[in-house]
């Protein structure tokens, strides 16, 4: 992987950690926590939310191609051909 794809990635991820950092804060003031345990209450809110989406997100490619399999006519790679 080239140097400039790391640096993307890297900023891509950090923008993702942040604006689910930021929209934790919003749940937890909206909530009623104040002070230290609006910290708190960001970090737990913050690494419950990516441990969901890290499983998530495999869960759901995976669903997606066993529905796509499983109710599919035919396979991808074949054409469909009538036989007459």
């Amino acid at each position: 992987m080239s140097r400039k794809m790391k640096k993307i990635l890297i900023i891509l991820s950090l923008v993702l950690i942040l604006s689910i950092v930021m929209a934790s804060f919003g749940i937890a003031y909206a909530g009623g926590v104040r002070g230290v345990g609006l910290l708190g209450g960001c970090f737990f809110l913050t690494f419950g939310i990516i441990v969901v989406l890290a499983q998530l997100i495999p869960a759901a490619i995976l669903l997606s191609s066993f529905v796509g399999t499983a109710f599919s006519f035919f396979r991808k790679s074949e054409l469909p051909i009538r036989a007459t």
